[in-house]
């Protein structure tokens, strides 16, 4: 299939991250939950090896992905007055991602991460929200997608009447909207059902698919999602990946086994390289494809941007199989 240009504006978070590994940086196992943690003495100086700073935040993310396939890409979200904010910004423009609509909050700072990485691609993470968890109807009101074909929307930290505005905005403009919810909007379980009318593309992980509707296997949760959205993508971990249609259900497996550096981004690069393909007229098989490519190789880099393909990639194949609905 021709794939065809289209306009697609990410919406949601905004971060500056900073990466510090080194050896003294190490994951262990809990003696009583059995969960891996990173346990540091108190008072102790931990030395590293490395200090990495880059941005981040699933909207920022998925602009990248997005501009880096050739497609007219944007960025909406909150930012502070600051030099995160300014780094955040500095980055997206050297991807050619439209930020004139990036909103400012006047108190709070941009969203700060520091990551902390085991040798294992482990990650704890401490992170500063600000004005990424500032969100309100009132900051997208005036805003109109004209322009744009498709809305990317990511987390929005549970900000349910920002996500009404924003996605009755776009269905009067006629604007596709893929939607990807954070644990804020899983939390709201009947609001975001109220939502999903007007989503066109649903990506969420098996454990939050079952948040939604009934369901114990993946095939299963897209099955009873058709109820709600034309299309649903269900990612499982290393199990792979399921999606529908409606017309046919596509199962796929890992795309390749490679050395995990940083899982940073990974979901995001998933479900941004589906939606930068299918957007442009591709089939199931092939959005699943380049996704799950994009999202191998940003885990073998530091940082979430790093490792986001480029128009002209050449893809291999993968695991995969279809079947009718």
């Amino acid at each position: 299939m021709i794939m065809y240009m289209v306009r697609i504006c990410a919406l949601g978070a905004a971060s500056q991250d900073v990466f510090l590994s080194g050896h003294e940086i190490v994951s262990q196992k809990d003696s009583v939950t059995g969960q891996l943690i990173e346990a540091f003495p108190l008072g102790a100086k931990i030395n590293i090896e490395n200090a990495i700073f880059s941005t981040g935040g699933g909207a920022t993310n998925a602009a990248v992905t997005f501009s880096r396939q050739n497609i007219e890409s944007g960025f909406i979200g909150k930012i502070g007055n600051d030099a995160a904010g300014n780094a955040v910004i500095k980055e997206l423009d050297d991807d050619h991602v439209d930020t004139s609509k990036v909103i400012f909050d006047p108190v709070l700072g941009t969203q700060y991460s520091t990551v902390l990485l085991s040798e294992t691609g482990e990650r704890s993470i401490l992170i500063y929200r600000g004005a990424a968890h500032s969100h309100t109807a009132k900051d997208y009101e005036e805003i109109s997608f004209k322009g744009y074909d498709w809305l990317y929307v990511s987390s929005f930290a549970g900000a349910m009447d920002a996500l009404d505005v924003i996605f009755k905005n776009a269905h009067e403009e006629g604007v596709k909207i893929a939607f990807n919810p954070g644990e804020g909007e899983l939390e709201q379980a009947d609001r975001l059902k109220s939502l999903l009318e007007d989503v066109d593309i649903l990506l969420v992980n098996k454990e939050e698919a079952q948040m939604i509707v009934e369901g114990t296997t993946s095939e299963e949760l897209v099955r009873h999602g058709m109820h709600y959205v034309p299309v649903l993508v269900i990612s499982d971990g290393p199990k792979g990946v399921t999606a529908t249609d409606g017309k046919t259900i596509v199962t796929a497996g890992m795309y390749e086994d490679v050395p995990v550096v940083d899982r940073t981004g990974a979901g995001d690069a998933f479900g941004s390289g589906f939606v930068s393909y299918y957007a442009q007229g591709r089939s199931l098989k092939d959005a699943i494809v380049y996704g799950s490519a994009n999202s191998t190789s940003v885990v073998s880099k530091i940082g979430a941007k790093a490792g986001i393909l480029h128009s002209g990639t050449v893809l291999h194949s993968m695991p995969l199989t279809e079947k009718e609905f």
